[in-house]
């Protein structure tokens, strides 16, 4: 059995479920809406969120979950969808994830509109059923994600990312949703708020083991095939790299933010760099800091009773930092 298939199996029935009620959450009276939200529902990915809510909220509440779950949900789902259309406007993207993005097939004005009604429709979900403190929890966020995207290129015109700033950017921008999800599961089923922040600290470091673990992707397949160097011709200052600036010498230094600012279009400067952050430790420290991220969440949820919601939550954050795309 494929490991994301073993991770979903004791949640099978309310993923299922979900399916239904997300779609539903996504309805509107307008036909050109509903054309467009049909044509998302039908291009999801591995629906990673909801698989960590229902699994915290049944691995907390002894396997039983309800309504509440299943609204936090979509409401992480709806919010997630709208900051993924907005980033292709943002990115002036065309793909996501293999298929046309929204402004791609109906341009930027259509794109943000649908956006900022899919964050509506989640606003909106909370409020109208009294979930304001999963509504906190996703306020919360969404003001984390923009921020993260905000630092993140006001420190890109520079190049003077710091490791300190490095994981700033990447709690913010991709650790933080993770780490709602964990908060929005273990409060949809009314835990005390000391599990609720244990849980949410649960997500966050599986979050920054994701991210490492992407990062490691520009280097290339696990230290091995081709590199791709994708990252350093965006300019994108990644752990492996900063690492290696900030142990090189002056010289060496001076080359490597040099290659980055003017010559990341060169693909032969850009395997040097690769090569150089290789020989110099870059990856083998990325990795060990994505292991011991990935040994701290493990260790919260050694005070819960072993169940399969536990056992799912284990293989999913070995598969986190294990996958190979």
């Amino acid at each position: 059995m494929k490991i994301v298939a073993q991770i979903k199996q004791p949640i099978d029935y309310e993923m299922e479920h979900f399916e239904k009620k997300f779609s539903k959450a996504m309805s509107s009276k307008v036909a050109l809406l509903n054309r467009i939200t049909h044509y998302v529902v039908n291009r999801k990915g591995k629906q990673m969120r909801p698989m960590f809510i229902f699994l915290i909220a049944k691995m907390c509440n002894k396997g039983e979950m309800n309504e509440r779950t299943y609204r936090g949900a979509s409401v992480i789902e709806l919010i997630h969808t709208a900051t993924l259309v907005h980033d292709d406007v943002v990115d002036d993207s065309n793909r996501r994830r293999g298929f046309f993005s929204l402004n791609a097939l109906w341009k930027n004005k259509i794109a943000v509109l649908v956006g900022d009604f899919l964050l509506s429709k989640g606003l909106l979900m909370c409020i109208d059923n009294d979930d304001f403190d999963l509504l906190k929890i996703i306020s919360v966020a969404v003001r984390e994600m923009s921020e993260g995207e905000l630092l993140q290129i006001e420190k890109a015109r520079k190049l003077d990312i710091t490791e300190e700033i490095y994981f700033e950017i990447i709690r913010q921008k991709t650790a933080t949703l993770i780490a709602a999800c964990c908060a929005m599961g273990a409060k949809s089923v009314h835990a005390p708020a000391a599990e609720v922040e244990n849980l949410r600290k649960f997500g966050e470091l599986i979050g920054l083991a994701f991210q490492i673990k992407d990062d490691l992707f520009d280097y290339g397949e696990e230290q091995i095939g081709k590199p791709t160097g994708i990252d350093i011709k965006e300019q994108k200052m990644t752990l492996p790299l900063i690492y290696t600036l900030n142990n090189a010498s002056a010289k060496e230094k001076k080359w490597l933010i040099n290659s980055v600012k003017n010559h990341n279009r060169d693909k032969k400067r850009v395997k040097e760099v690769i090569t150089f952050v290789k020989d110099n430790g870059g990856l083998e420290y990325a990795i060990s800091k994505m292991k011991d991220y990935r040994l701290q969440a493990l260790q919260l949820l050694e005070t819960y009773p072993k169940s399969p919601y536990k056992d799912s939550l284990e293989l999913m954050v070995n598969y986190v930092i294990d996958r190979k795309k």
